[in-house]
C-alpha cells in the first residue's frame, strides 16, 4: 500500500536560485525582492516577442531569460520606449529573470524589475547552454513524488525495492544484503520521483538517511559500521521484491514465466513475490531475484530459456 498520494511539486524563485547557484553559474543583480515568487512550469522562455509588445501566448509562468539578443533589441530603443517595453514585461506575473552571457542588465529593466519586486540573476553561460541546463535543473525539481512503505537497496547496480508487512522479515533481509556488500538507499519508507514519465528514482527521507532499525537492537548508523561504500544517496528503481508468507499465497509460480509488474506514479515495474518461512535465506533469495532481474535487462530470460527448452524436449519424445 502507498504511503502517500503523488504529491504536486511547488518550487519557489527563491529556492531554485538557492538550489542550482553553483551549477548554473547564478548570481543575484539588483536587490534582493521577490524570491517567493512561484515557478508554475518547469521551463524556460525567452521574452523577445514581448519586449516587441506581443503578447499573445505569452509564457508568463516560466522563468524568462534575457539573452544577448534581447538585451541588443532594447539598447536600440528610445530610452523611453525601453522603459515602456520593460514595465509591460515587469507587469506580468512572471516568477524572475536572468540574464545571461555574463552581459549587464540594462539599467532599465533591472529599475522596472525592482519596482516590480521581480528577482533579476545574472549568469555567464551562453544563453541555449543556459536553457537547457536550467531545465534539467527544473524537470528533477518538478518530478511527481510519492512515498512507498519498503527498504531499497542497489544490488549489483540493480535498484530493488523489498516490501512486506511489518514483522515479515525486511530489515533482516536489507542487512544480510549490506552484510554482503549491497548498499543500503533507504530503510522502511522510500520517497521516489518519478523523472520524464520514465523511471522511478529512489531516496531516503532526510531524517532517516543511512540509518536502519533491526528489531532487537535498535537503530543503527550503516555507513559507520559498514564503511561508505554500504549507502547511497538516491538509485533508480529497477526490481520490487514483496516477502510474503509461504500460507497467505494461494499458489507459487515455480517457473516464473509470467512477469509481474507494481505501478508507482504510472511507471510500471517488474515485480516478484517472495514467500517466506523459517529457514529460508530471505537476503540470498532478493539478490538472486535481483541478477535475474539483471540477466532479463541484458535480453536473457531464464524462465522462457528453460521453457523452450522443455518444449523442445516434448517433441522429441512425441513419436
Amino acid at each position: 500500500m502507498s504511503h502517500s498520494e503523488p504529491q504536486r511539486p511547488t518550487l519557489t524563485f527563491g529556492e531554485f536560485f538557492s538550489r542550482h547557484a553553483e551549477l548554473l553559474q547564478m548570481k543575484l543583480e539588483g536587490p534582493e525582492v521577490g524570491m517567493d515568487r512561484r515557478i508554475r512550469e518547469p521551463t524556460i522562455n525567452r521574452p523577445g516577442l514581448a519586449l516587441s509588445g506581443f503578447y499573445n501566448y505569452f509564457a508568463e509562468k516560466r522563468i524568462q531569460v534575457i539573452g544577448a539578443a534581447e538585451t541588443s533589441y532594447l539598447k536600440s530603443l528610445p530610452p523611453e520606449l525601453a522603459r515602456a517595453r520593460c514595465r509591460a514585461l515587469c507587469e506580468q506575473p512572471i516568477p524572475g529573470l536572468v540574464v545571461s552571457r555574463g552581459s549587464k542588465p540594462v539599467p532599465v529593466l533591472l529599475e522596472e524589475a525592482a519596482r516590480a519586486e521581480i528577482p533579476v540573476l545574472r549568469t555567464p553561460m551562453v544563453t541555449m547552454k543556459y536553457i537547457n541546463a536550467a531545465t534539467l535543473a527544473l524537470e528533477v525539481d518538478f518530478a511527481p513524488t510519492k512515498s512507498e512503505y519498503g527498504s531499497m537497496v542497489d544490488i549489483l547496480g540493480i535498484g530493488t525495492l523489498i516490501r512486506g508487512s511489518s514483522g515479515i522479515g525486511k530489515s533482516e533481509a536489507v542487512l544480510g544484503l549490506v552484510e554482503r556488500g549491497h548498499s543500503l538507499v533507504s530503510d522502511d519508507i522510500t520517497r521516489f520521483r518519478a523523472l520524464e514519465g520514465r523511471e522511478l528514482v529512489g531516496t531516503s527521507p532526510e531524517l532517516t538517511r543511512y540509518h536502519m532499525e533491526v528489531r532487537g537492537i535498535g537503530v543503527i548508523n550503516v555507513m559507520s559500521i559498514f564503511g561508505v561504500g554500504s549507502v547511497r544517496t538516491e538509485k533508480r528503481l529497477d526490481l520490487i521484491v514483496t516477502l510474503k508468507d509461504w500460507q497467505e499465497l494461494e499458489e507459487v509460480d515455480r517457473i516464473g514465466i509470467d512477469q509481474e509488474y507494481f505501478e508507482i506514479l504510472g511507471i510500471l515495474i517488474p515485480h516478484v513475490t517472495i514467500p517466506v518461512r523459517t529457514g529460508r535465506d530471505l537476503a540470498r533469495l532478493v539478490e538472486v531475484a535481483a541478477l535475474d532481474q539483471k540477466l532479463k535487462s541484458m535480453g536473457h530470460n531464464s524462465a522462457l530459456a528453460f521453457n523452450q527448452r522443455l518444449l523442445q524436449a516434448m517433441q522429441k519424445r512425441v513419436p
